[in-house]
């Protein structure tokens, strides 16, 4: 029961507000020295060395570095207000227009924190303005903006490929079929919730000095850099001429010629995003040479077998493992961040699952969309954190919940639709 307890403790400390990655380590030091002696981390550096030589997980920075990039270079700004003049002519289209911008962020960027950010500054205002429903605005802005967890080049999936064992690239090519069915889902929810109530979405007053024509030809010039930046980035992996690494070394040069297009770049812009990737892949790595330390402790003092001889013995096998696995990775999401959940809790899983047969891939995916539905979870998704920093005074955090249940009833219908209809999504 060590393992059990020291797990307990972790969760506990993290609530507290501890530092993940030294409660981690910290907690893993006290319990492995106190069960097993100080040799339980006598191979800890060679775990470390093996972290550091991991060609995979190269693409985390390099992947974060493209999206800084991209996020310095108002690519956001002009996108959003290119499909708001496209869409906005219809009711519900400046509600549509964030979710396409929110996929085409998702699928460039990958930054959850800087989509919610973005849209929450400019298409919240604007939706406001045009007396759109509290409600609506703000869950569309949220879900939009998680989209990033699920659609390629996702951070989530790398790092589940690399826990799991699983070629990144083929994560890629199998979280592309239900991160467009949660897109289209989205859209299909907002044009119903515009026919029920027209008021609350009220249609965008066009430009009487642009045609339809030119409206057209701008949201081209804004959709088409970073579109085919996704095609390049994600197109030399699926076709297989380079690996997620390479490819991510790919993304990060093409963001940078992107600034040039767009007439943002700066050496200040430069230095700044390759800081914030420093800072952000160190907490990473950070984290995960804290939760390396906790698995082997966790390991060594026999808690990955009482967990297994305890899901093994659940009645209804994997269908029941797999439901309470999504159970407690959902509630877990609503206390820590996914990065730990991949390196804490998917291990001690992992092997349960290749045990009971189980498709890694499709366990995968399944946890990349259950840890997105984590984001928007009231009382602790980090996106509504997010937009309630930048939401005007009018909004309110209970308008935010409030808008963010459908949209969470729409994740939870389509990731139960990939659990029992997987070969509908090719998994």
């Amino acid at each position: 029961m060590v393992g059990i307890i020291m797990f307990i403790v972790a969760l506990f400390a993290l609530l507290l507000g501890f530092p993940v990655a030294f409660t981690f380590g910290g907690i893993a030091l006290l319990f492995g020295v106190w069960a097993e002696g100080p040799e339980i981390f006598a191979f800890m550096p060679f775990r470390i060395m093996s972290i550091m030589q991991n060609t995979v997980l190269m693409a985390v920075p390099l992947f974060v570095f493209m999206g800084l990039v991209l996020q310095k270079t108002r690519l956001a700004e002009q996108l959003l207000e290119s499909m708001g003049k496209l869409f906005g002519s219809v009711r519900g289209g400046l509600a549509i227009s964030t979710v396409l911008v929110g996929s085409l962020l998702a699928a460039s960027t990958g930054v959850v924190g800087a989509s919610v950010v973005a849209m929450g500054l400019i298409s919240l205002p604007v939706m406001m303005k045009y007396q759109y429903s509290k409600g609506l605005a703000t869950g569309t802005i949220c879900a939009s903006g998680t989209l990033g967890q699920i659609i390629p080049p996702s951070i989530v999936l790398i790092l589940l490929g690399d826990v799991l064992g699983i070629p990144v690239g083929d994560l890629f090519q199998a979280a592309v079929w239900p991160g467009l069915a949660l897109v289209l889902a989205y859209i299909v929810y907002i044009v119903i919730y515009s026919w029920l109530n027209p008021e609350a979405t009220q249609p965008m007053e066009r430009d009487p000095d642009q045609s339809r024509r030119q409206e057209v030809i701008t949201a081209l010039k804004a959709v088409l850099p970073p579109l085919a930046l996704i095609i390049v980035v994600l197109g030399s992996i699926f076709a297989g001429i380079a690996t997620p690494t390479e490819s991510a070394a790919l993304g990060g040069m093409g963001a940078v010629l992107l600034s040039v297009v767009y007439r943002q770049f700066s050496w200040r812009m430069l230095y700044d995003s390759a800081f914030e990737t420093v800072k952000v892949t160190a907490m990473v790595f950070g984290i995960l040479l804290g939760a390396t330390a906790f698995s082997m402790a966790f390991t060594y003092t026999g808690g990955d077998y009482l967990v297994e001889e305890w899901m093994l013995a659940l009645p209804g096998e994997e269908w029941t493992f797999l439901i309470l696995t999504m159970l407690i990775i959902l509630v877990l999401g609503f206390f820590i961040d996914f990065v730990e959940i991949c390196f804490i809790v998917v291990p001690i899983l992992a092997p349960i699952a290749d045990a009971m047969g189980i498709n890694m891939l499709w366990f995968a995916i399944l946890i990349a969309m259950n840890l997105q539905t984590s984001f928007l979870t009231p009382p602790f998704g980090f996106s509504l954190f997010y937009l309630k920093g930048v939401a005007p005074d009018g909004i309110s955090t209970r308008d935010i919940y409030k808008g963010v249940m459908p949209f969470i009833t729409i994740q939870i219908l389509i990731l139960a639709s990939v659990l029992i209809f997987p070969g509908f999504y090719g998994l």
